[in-house]
């Protein structure tokens, strides 16, 4: 919430106790995009041990989700993005492999790491038409896209190419009912997302933080966090 303090109906349905010796940035992020990144893209995606994922778009869902690919133990993560700086921070997340699609063709480079199949799962993490086609001719025969990205606009889905690739396309809205579950991994040490906080301001710096996150590529921004 933006305030001091605020009023939540059912609050005993939908809240959760965080445990002791967490901080704030440990579970910030569990109130949208860890949830909408698993929910919506790993767990759609139906991810599993050994695939080739790749992720469209390093935003902060796209970071979220190849963290949280990482636990079903895919043999490889291929990451996707204009922007080097947001390239770099998915390696340290967890991709293997790295992309920036302004200077080499992500088509080539998925085909040349998965013997000329694709990938197993693809998440679009972006929500323009041109990363939902990429997508598209990611994917391997078989395989699985799961859209997360926000679509405002028509996209073209070419069945003229797709008709006998059997693949499955899933779209979704977050619910957060895995909260508490990523919750316990949070609290379990088993994922940490801490790094996708870049920027710390206090509350009477609040306009100055919304400048940094609507500009966020010119100031490397991924999530900014403001406290009291």
């Amino acid at each position: 919430m933006q305030a001091q303090y605020a009023r939540i109906p059912f609050a005993d349905t939908s809240l959760y106790k965080i445990p002791d010796g967490l901080a704030d940035e440990d579970v910030l992020f569990l109130a949208d995009i860890l949830p909408t990144a698993y929910e919506c893209g790993v767990l759609n995606g139906n991810v599993k041990p050994g695939d080739t994922v790749v992720v469209v778009g390093t935003g902060p869902v796209g970071l979220a989700a190849i963290m949280l690919s990482r636990l079903y133990s895919p043999a490889q993560i291929i990451a996707v993005d204009l922007d080097a700086r947001r390239l770099e921070r998915a390696r340290r997340l967890g991709a293997d492999i790295t992309v920036q699609n302004d200077r080499e063709n992500p088509i080539e480079v998925v085909r040349r790491h998965t013997k000329n199949r694709g990938a197993d799962v693809v998440i679009e993490a972006v929500g323009i038409p041109a990363t939902f086609e990429l997508s598209t001719e990611l994917v391997a025969p078989g395989g699985r896209l799961a859209n997360v990205g926000v679509h405002g606009k028509p996209v073209t889905l070419h069945l003229e190419n797709l008709w006998d690739h059997n693949i499955t396309i899933t779209t979704r809205l977050v619910d957060t009912k895995t909260v508490g579950q990523l919750l316990q991994l949070v609290a379990a040490k088993r994922i940490d997302p801490t790094p996708l906080a870049t920027h710390t301001f206090r509350m009477d710096d609040f306009m100055q933080a919304y400048e940094v996150f609507s500009d966020a590529a010119a100031h490397d921004a991924v999530k900014v966090v403001v406290k009291q």
